[in-house]
């Protein structure tokens, strides 16, 4: 999936997808396109940013939306809690 789609599919925007790259949350694919290079995600990395994107989205901090998007891939059972 390429970040056009993730951009689309989420409605995040750019700069937050490539922080919490930059934060190591997730590690994209980078694929050579000449001088470029484009970033190429999986399902996991998709998994887990919609996950981290609606925490942040309810008010979490990034490192706690990122610990409760683990959880939450760990245990699927679990629900989004209300924040506190």
């Amino acid at each position: 999936m390429r970040t056009s789609d993730i951009l689309k599919k989420l409605n995040i925007p750019r700069h937050k997808l490539y922080y919490l790259e930059q934060k190591g949350y997730i590690k994209p694919k980078r694929i050579p396109m000449g001088e470029l290079e484009s970033r190429e995600y999986s399902e996991e990395d998709f998994k887990k940013l919609e996950l981290v994107w609606k925490y942040l989205q309810n008010g979490f901090k990034h490192k706690i939306a990122y610990q409760k998007a683990l959880e939450e891939l760990q245990s699927p059972e679990l629900k989004l809690e209300e924040k506190t």
